[in-house]
């Protein structure tokens, strides 16, 4: 029987873990299989963390006390919090110490912790330290960062594993703000996603705030040797010292980037935009912490060919950390939005025949999902079902790129400048405010097609929400620049020497598009003629040699191999891991290959990132 079958007829039981009294049949902790979480935050919820921690690296363990204020909205017996992993240690109510009751642990979601409550009671102090299979955390060794001197971690929370950092409740419709004082060894610096130090002490104290309230998986944590370089007044770079000038020369369009995001959506809220660039281990492209977003190393390519990625955290400053999906099956509110928003702030500032190939590769990628989903298959729909499900399943292409193409509908079917009143309505109204689908759609009706439903429904737009697929009135994308890259393809599948080819002026998506669009496997003379005149294999474009990597595979063109296990050793971005390692599994002679570099390099991935991989590898 399952996890969840087994909570279907049994509510959970307690193990009493402070107190020799019988069990409270009160105290109903039960799983919120729609929710993800222990949490009763309709009964009570948390408002404010004071979060006091230490950083241990020989122990790979972040120890402390989580206090949180909270409101009893319905004088509720006892407060719920998620945790995962954690030993609880003491537990004071209003500064007293308190009995408290851990579930048995359910797999991927970990325990509830209930701690009774009186009414009056405002505050609760969580004296704990974290596990070694904390999810949400990744210990790096100093060979493991760019400077070899010194350790890092780094957290990354979304979507259910900040209560593997502390004891929280850990779903997107509730809000807090937070304080934290942080001891880190010395010669190390510590950011959050709050207000930060810009500079090391001698003690390795720091102190943060954040006044603004967010829901827990944006609580971010770095630490290790780390310098900050300012761009502007309110934006600048973190990241370690021999990657500093690159970075800041990478990212020096920030500026101009919110200038154009707040054309669209209305003033930026929150004070400071900075980027911290962390080590090649980072599990994705980057992760929206506010204030700070947290980005790969790989976007640092040397001419700006992947800031979009910047462009994409930067607009998650509305859609997303303002405006949030209140349950994770509406995550294309997050996503879809935020996707569109990029595409919009790119177009801004690097012009419309540039953009236009963004929308393709994205179109591609989701096509590639329909592909492997099926077109009709039921994560296909933007409105998903993760009843009994991980809110990680949700995270495909469909969210972010589907998400994304209806708003371009509607903004080609309504025009822009109706549309982006709109948007900037949208964000405006529902600030700070966990928003559904439902919410979503209803205020479409109301501001975008003021109430004619005729209009709406001409629209497909319940279709493009709920239904399968991608209904018949999908944008068409036909990049003016694509066409000329398809042309030089052509001209090397009907003879043409690649001697030939003319890629003056190629962008890294230009070059995405031809080498996707190569037959499989590709003529062996064609591989050797590319790498040759193009240095494909030794490319330093993670992005280009990705792909490149992707096409060798298929192609059995062995001479790409070794690069591209020191790639693999290197890089820890789940976009270009998974993908190679699928590619590997198809034939049993790469499946060992797959096989053997995985188990040299796991400990180099966030153990996110490994977990999928493994999954991968042991599918039949």
């Amino acid at each position: 029987m399952s996890n969840y079958a087994r909570l279907s007829y049994l509510v959970l039981s307690f193990l009493l873990v402070q107190s020799c009294k019988p069990q409270d049949s009160e105290n109903t902790l039960v799983f919120n299989d729609e929710l993800h979480s222990f949490a009763n935050t309709k009964e009570v919820h948390t408002t404010h963390l004071n979060w006091d921690a230490a950083i241990d690296f020989d122990r790979k363990q972040v120890s402390g006390t989580a206090t949180w204020n909270f409101v009893n909205d319905s004088n509720a017996r006892y407060i719920h919090f998620d945790t995962y992993d954690l030993t609880i240690k003491k537990v004071k109510v209003n500064n007293k110490e308190s009995q408290y009751f851990l579930s048995p642990m359910l797999e991927e979601y970990g325990s509830g912790l209930s701690i009774p409550i009186q009414q009056g009671d405002t505050v609760v102090s969580i004296e704990y330290f974290t596990g070694p299979q904390a999810t949400a955390l990744q210990w790096l060794k100093p060979e493991q960062t760019a400077g070899k001197q010194l350790p890092y971690m780094f957290t990354q929370c979304e979507s259910i594993h900040a209560r593997s950092l502390l004891p929280c409740q850990d779903l997107p419709s509730n809000r807090i703000t937070y304080e934290a004082k942080l001891q880190v060894p010395k010669g190390m610096l510590a950011v959050m996603s709050a207000k930060n130090p810009i500079e090391k002490n001698k003690e390795g104290i720091y102190t943060y705030q954040m006044e603004i309230p967010v829901p827990t998986y944006l609580i971010a944590l770095a630490v290790g040797d780390i310098e900050y370089k300012a761009i502007d007044e309110r934006s600048g770079v973190y990241t370690e010292p021999s990657m500093l000038d690159a970075a800041w020369k990478e990212l020096s369009d920030i500026p101009m980037m919110m200038t154009a995001a707040e054309k669209l959506g209305g003033p930026y809220r929150w004070g400071k935009y900075d980027v911290l660039i962390a080590p090649p281990s980072f599990p994705i492209g980057g992760m929206e912490n506010p204030r700070l977003t947290f980005a790969t190393p790989t976007i640092i390519a040397g001419d700006k060919s992947l800031v979009s990625l910047i462009a994409h955290e930067m607009a998650h400053s509305w859609s997303g950390n303002l405006v949030t999906n209140a349950r994770w099956d509406d995550l294309w509110l997050n996503e879809g939005f935020t996707t569109y928003f990029e595409r919009r702030i790119m177009e801004s500032i690097s012009g419309k025949s540039y953009t236009e190939m963004l929308w393709e590769l994205g179109y591609q990628d989701m096509q590639s999902d329909f592909k492997d989903m099926g077109l009709n298959g039921e994560d296909t729909r933007l409105k998903v079902n993760l009843k009994k499900r991980n809110p990680g399943d949700a995270f495909s292409n469909i969210p972010y790129e589907k998400g994304a193409i209806f708003l371009r509908m509607l903004e080609e079917q309504t025009g822009r400048e109706k549309f982006d009143a709109f948007m900037n309505a949208y964000f405006s109204e529902h600030a700070f405010k966990p928003t559904t689908t439902e919410q979503c759609l209803a205020f479409m009706d109301r501001n975008l097609f003021n109430g004619d439903s005729n209009r709406r429904n001409a629209l497909k737009v319940r279709e493009w929400i709920y239904e399968t697929g991608l209904p018949d009135n999908c944008p068409k994308i036909n990049p003016e620049r694509f066409v000329l890259v398809d042309q030089q393809r052509a001209l090397l599948e009907s003879g043409a020497p690649v001697s030939t080819l003319n890629t003056m002026g190629w962008t890294t998506h230009e070059w995405l598009q031809f080498l996707r669009k190569m037959p499989r496997p590709t003529k062996m003379e064609w591989m050797t003629n590319l790498d040759q005149r193009f240095q494909l294999t030794k490319s330093t474009n993670s992005e280009i040699a990705d792909e490149w990597f992707k096409l060798s595979i298929a192609s059995n063109y062995k001479e790409a191999f070794d690069e591209m296990e020191i790639f693999l050793s290197q890089v820890g971005r789940k976009k270009f891991l998974e993908p190679l390692y699928m590619e590997m599994k198809k034939t049993p002679e790469n499946l060992k290959m797959a096989q053997r570099i995985f188990a040299k390099y796991r400990n180099n991935y966030h153990p996110q990132t490994a977990s999928k991989i493994e999954k991968i590898l042991n599918a039949k």
